[in-house]
């Protein structure tokens, strides 16, 4: 990326930036959007009064769109216990974080998700944890869990209906967008990866095939809420890993994900066992990985340094995949990974991407995209120094440790008052 741009450049930038997005029925008020960052504030499922001070902080700075991380569509569906399963129980305490946002100006979108195979959870309703294909469990053997089973139609159709009935939950406590999690090695993108699809029947073999089961999920969720909220999809546009999908795969994927209708491709990086490196675009420090407080992922994160490479962050380190996908189709792209200054945001305007998707330095500075519109900052002053992944399991749940703290006691207060 060049050297800082000329005055005019920023200034045209800065009106593109803040100009309002529509994506299917919703209308944004700037293409800034606060990612799904997992917060770590949702003990025994319930979100907290620390979610809705977490959320509303991101619209009252100005982002145009915050998202809920992980919103599991059924039980099994959660990676660890302490996580939302957007069920009947969860609605009331999400219509508060929904309410606050909408008090700022600002949308909220629901990532919906189901782990998969990778899932940390002490039981199941099944035996083994299900996945596309049967066979060892990589993810699972920390966590004792060496096999998966290889899912049947019936239970994809299950499933598929599961992500409607957590959409249609989502509308019901305020959302205004959903995202449907297709990246980071969770259940959809098991279907996408042939990593993890080794599948023969009419859900495997190429990239034409691996989406169809995740292109299903979309049109459904789009028959049920489409016409009332935004429907997103999430993907790793790189895995990171030999096994993974070719760059070829993935513009295999958006096609039929544009085909099928979505409103919007957010465009992210990594798998969260094999390339989580790729997520973040850097590595994460020795001693955050000593501050875990979860064993398993502990011990997890540990071994996962013995192969890691090293990786030194650089803004927009996934833009060299990114921008390849943008040139092939028209669908909005949103791009995610690393954009932190005015002028990256500048090049990803000549690129030609609809939305600039952030986390790391709103968590940072969630008053970072007001400070862009007044031209008080040119940068976030976040160093991807990735402390903050492993706040998640600390008591406050999600923080820059270099700007704030969390807040243990409002991590402890349902959402919405007890009668």
């Amino acid at each position: 990326m060049a050297g800082r741009r000329a005055l005019a450049d920023l200034d045209a930038t800065r009106d593109w930036a803040f100009e309002p997005l529509t994506l299917g029925p919703l209308r944004l008020r700037n293409r800034f959007i606060k990612s799904a960052t997992n917060e770590g504030m949702a003990p025994g499922g319930v979100p907290t009064q620390a979610l809705v001070a977490h959320h509303r902080s991101m619209a009252a700075g100005g982002a145009a769109m915050t998202t809920v991380a992980y919103c599991a569509v059924e039980p099994d569906g959660r990676t660890f216990e302490d996580q939302v399963t957007l069920d009947d129980d969860t609605v009331k305490h999400l219509r508060v974080l929904t309410d606050a946002v909408h008090a700022e100006g600002g949308a909220v979108s629901a990532q919906l998700t189901h782990g998969g195979c990778f899932t940390f959870l002490p039981k199941l309703r099944t035996r083994y944890p299900l996945s596309a294909s049967g066979g060892l469990n990589p993810p699972g053997v920390i966590a004792g869990r060496m096999f998966k089973t290889a899912m049947s139609v019936v239970d994809m159709s299950r499933i598929a209906d599961d992500f409607v009935n957590a959409a249609q939950r989502a509308r019901a406590a305020g959302f205004d967008a959903v995202e449907l999690h297709m990246g980071h090695g969770y259940l959809l993108s098991q279907f996408l990866s042939p990593a993890y699809n080794r599948r023969k029947d009419f859900w495997g073999g190429d990239a034409e095939k691996r989406v169809r089961f995740p292109a299903q999920v979309l049109r459904q969720v789009l028959d049920a809420v489409g016409d009332e909220m935004a429907v997103l999809c999430k993907i790793s546009v790189v895995e990171g890993h030999r096994r993974g999908a070719s760059l070829q795969d993935v513009m295999t994927t958006v096609k039929a994900l544009e085909r099928t209708g979505a409103h919007m491709v957010v465009l992210s990086g990594g798998m969260n066992v094999e390339a989580p490196w790729q997520i973040f675009g850097s590595n994460m420090p020795a001693e955050a990985v000593t501050q875990i407080q979860n064993p398993v992922v502990r011990i997890a994160s540990r071994m996962m340094r013995l192969w890691e490479p090293k990786v030194r962050f650089r803004e927009l380190y996934l833009r060299s995949y990114s921008h390849r996908i943008r040139q092939q189709v028209s669908v909005p792209l949103a791009y995610l990974g690393g954009a932190k200054s005015m002028d990256g945001i500048a090049q990803l305007r000549e690129d030609g991407f609809d939305a600039v998707v952030m986390g790391r330095a709103l968590l940072h500075d969630p008053n970072l995209v007001d400070a862009f519109g007044r031209g008080e900052k040119q940068e976030s002053g976040c160093t991807a120094c990735n402390a903050c992944v492993v706040t998640m399991y600390s008591p406050g749940g999600t923080h820059c440790v270099l700007t704030g703290a969390g807040d243990p006691e409002a991590n402890r207060q349902p959402a919405a008052a007890t009668q």
